[in-house]
């Protein structure tokens, strides 16, 4: 799967950190691994195989919980984020299952950290852009949209919730999020 023993190394060890980012996370919020445990949002979050995803933690269930849990959700945004997203230019391919959840998230205003999901979701609108295969800096930088399905992906989940992303664009204050946002589900 990966050409070179050191991209393995790479992946390796991106996933040890965010396994030990949430370890920490819940040395520090015990409860948040249980918070919202029957909210509708999380249906079904537990019985995915986030490990099955390269660079994907397993306990992916536990953050997105944490997102319920007054004193843990800005932390948990945090955590999530920096499981989600492997570096400032690629996001994990495990992302379009993970976005059903954060929509449901964000549309609901009892989350405590709803604005921190709507920044969130704005920065995968924004990493689900295409790329244009003829710019070969660009093409460099992030990769090919063949190399990287999961943009695609992304963009095909964002269409089929246009509805609840139109909704959480308007919530937006800047134009421009909204902007991306809405692309990303075709909307503009």
């Amino acid at each position: 799967m990966f050409g070179q023993d050191g991209d393995k190394q790479v992946c390796t060890t991106n996933l040890v950190a965010k396994e030990t980012a949430i370890t920490r996370f819940l040395q520090d919020y015990p409860p948040a691994a249980e918070a919202g445990r029957d909210h509708h949002a999380l249906r079904g979050c537990e019985d995915v195989r986030w490990s099955e995803f390269p660079e994907c933690p397993a306990a992916i269930p536990v953050l997105l919980h944490g997102l319920l849990d007054e004193a843990a959700a800005p932390e948990a945004t945090r955590v999530l984020t920096n499981s989600l997203l492997n570096s400032v230019r690629e996001m994990n391919v495990s992302v379009p299952t993970a976005l059903p959840f954060l929509f449901r998230l964000a549309s609901d205003p009892q989350v405590p950290v709803r604005s921190g999901l709507l920044d969130l979701l704005v920065c995968i609108a924004g990493f689900s852009a295409p790329i244009d295969g003829r710019n070969e800096g660009v093409v460099r930088w992030f990769g090919s949209d063949s190399d990287h399905p999961e943009r695609e992906q992304c963009r095909a989940v964002f269409a089929e919730n246009a509805s609840v992303v139109a909704m959480l664009a308007e919530e937006l204050t800047r134009p421009d999020d909204r902007a991306t946002l809405r692309q990303a589900a075709g909307l503009d």
